[in-house]
């Protein structure tokens, strides 16, 4: 009986998982933003960090960084990391589509206050937000 159970339970785990996986990777924006994302990710870190310390944006936006802020310090991820492939990937869609979410809402001027590389990386951080280059 409680062979069952926890087999039932490890199931029910794994297929969580894998749609997990599925829906992370459906929702890629794209293969080489990835990549640029994944290079970048020290600079966008301190770029997370800095907006969501930045008190003339709206409280939701700020709520939102730290809560992705928390899930990269965090050792679990939705994705291990040492799936091939979607294991660090999950790190980056997830900072894209917030980089998204916060661009809407603080805008372009924001980004470029905050940012902490060079020129090139913002170029590549207004793509990942899907802000058109000025």
């Amino acid at each position: 009986m409680w062979l069952r159970l926890v087999l039932a339970v490890v199931a029910g785990l794994v297929l969580v998982e894998l749609v997990l996986v599925v829906a992370l990777w459906r929702l890629a924006p794209d293969r080489n933003r990835i990549r640029e994302s994944l290079r970048l990710l020290p600079d966008v870190v301190r770029l997370l960090s800095r907006l969501a310390r930045d008190e003339t944006l709206p409280l939701g936006v700020r709520v939102r960084l730290w809560a992705l802020l928390a899930y990269l310090a965090m050792p679990i991820d939705l994705v291990p990391d040492f799936i091939p492939v979607v294991g660090y990937a999950d790190d980056a869609i997830l900072v894209a589509a917030t980089l998204r979410s916060v661009a809407r809402v603080a805008g372009a001027p924001a980004l470029t206050r905050h940012w902490p590389g060079t020129p090139q990386g913002l170029a590549a951080v207004r793509r990942l937000a899907g802000l058109a280059d000025p």
